[in-house]
């Protein structure tokens, strides 16, 4: 992990000295509800193309909430929600995915019947409409198995043959076969072992690399931590604040204690 961390700190340190992308997500004021129960309250965070950001907290802070929200997989919601600029408050979770959008949950989502390459083949392309027209034609199998070695060697494996590392390796790769450039992940490295978590560091940055944005909620804050432009802390359903990569090293202390790891 330590040349992940230095690979991060380099390209951070770069793109402090470059210009920011133009706005690929906005919150204003989001709340939302599960029935009765009032899970974010004004949330704001705003997100540049090609950035990472997470959001941190501990469990029950809203965080995976947050996701589901724009996602339009809650209840009710209340604020605004800009997509690339288009408002999707009144938008069904399909037809958010076609901003170029893609969710992976925390449950992954796979077709567990279905062979690893049947689960690749499956999702539709987003037409992403990003800056970066190319990516709304999606990862070609060929590009998805250089990226993931596993998973071309378990192609012919059904999803519940599949290490849970495999798994986790599957569901990103369907939502890049999407064409999705704006990417919501959900605790990806839960319950995986630190090799694998290596991985997907790798895999993450590459993707920012190739012009990407992702949102990441985290509970792995050692993983997070080296990977993001900014960090959004959260409690009780609401932003506490916003921390960037370069305050990081003199929050450590801080956020170790907010977040009890």
């Amino acid at each position: 992990m330590t040349v992940v961390m230095e690979q991060a700190t380099d390209r951070q340190a770069s793109a402090a000295n470059s210009p920011l992308g133009e706005e690929q997500l906005c919150l204003r004021e989001l709340n939302a509800w599960y029935g009765e129960s009032h899970v974010l309250h004004g949330v704001n965070m705003t997100v540049r193309r090609g950035e990472l950001v997470t959001l941190l907290g501990r469990n029950g802070a809203g965080r995976s909430s947050t996701l589901r929200a724009i996602m339009n997989m809650v209840g009710r919601r209340s604020g605004d929600i800009l997509i690339k600029g288009q408002d999707s408050m009144g938008l069904a979770p399909h037809r958010i995915a076609h901003l170029g959008v893609g969710f992976c949950p925390e449950e992954r989502g796979i077709f567990a019947s279905l062979s690893v390459e049947e689960n690749l083949l499956l999702p539709p392309l987003v037409r992403s409409t990003g800056h970066d027209q190319s990516q709304g034609q999606g990862l070609s199998l060929d590009e998805l198995y250089a990226l993931f070695p596993n998973l071309h060697e378990r192609r012919t494996s059904q999803g519940t043959r599949l290490s849970g590392g495999e798994q986790q390796m599957l569901a990103l790769a369907r939502i890049l076969r999407t064409g999705a450039d704006l990417l919501l992940l959900d605790e990806i490295t839960e319950g995986l072992a630190p090799v694998i978590n290596q991985k997907l560091a790798e895999v993450l940055m590459m993707l920012k690399a190739r012009g990407m944005t992702i949102v990441l909620v985290e509970q792995n804050f050692r993983f997070a931590a080296p990977l993001a432009d900014r960090h959004y802390l959260m409690e009780h359903g609401t932003i506490l604040e916003e921390i960037s990569a370069a305050e990081l090293p003199a929050r450590h202390e801080y956020l170790h204690k907010v977040l009890g790891v």
